[in-house]
């Protein structure tokens, strides 16, 4: 298991865009991610736009589906996401996604966003697993 967290905004896109995210798997079912809150990250109001946290929580533990998923490609069926409290510039944003269930095609999770071990917002989601024409044994 990696316990070091790697960049996986590596490719020109969204998440990459909007300062990248690091990532680490802590355990089969258990995975980590992290990214630092800068200015393009807040709202109106100076404190972190939920809509980021929401793409940080999408991209995070999309990513674990992903490798929970045995690198399969997966999409996102549903993200509820809870915001508990406000994120400021500057902070360190740690996610910690525990995959609940998976089935052949279904990867179902939990996430707990935290700032200095302080949960600021909790989500639960499901990834689809992409089954990919023409892959696995006989093509």
């Amino acid at each position: 298991m990696n316990k070091e967290f790697e960049q996986i905004s590596i490719k020109p896109g969204f998440m990459k865009h909007n300062g990248g995210l690091l990532f680490k798997t802590i355990s089969e079912n258990e995975y980590q991610f992290k990214t630092t809150i800068n200015e393009n990250h807040l709202n109106a109001a100076g404190i972190t736009h939920g809509g980021f946290l929401s793409a940080v929580v999408d991209a995070g533990a999309g990513t674990a589906a992903h490798r929970a998923a045995d690198n399969s490609p997966c999409v996102t069926i549903s993200l509820e996401l809870k915001f508990i409290s406000a994120v400021k510039l500057g902070q360190e944003l740690v996610g910690i996604t525990k995959i609940q269930k998976k089935t052949k095609s279904m990867v179902f999770l939990t996430c707990e966003l935290s700032v200095s071990n302080k949960i600021v917002a909790t989500a639960s989601g499901v990834w689809k697993i992409l089954k990919l024409s023409g892959a696995g044994p006989g093509g």
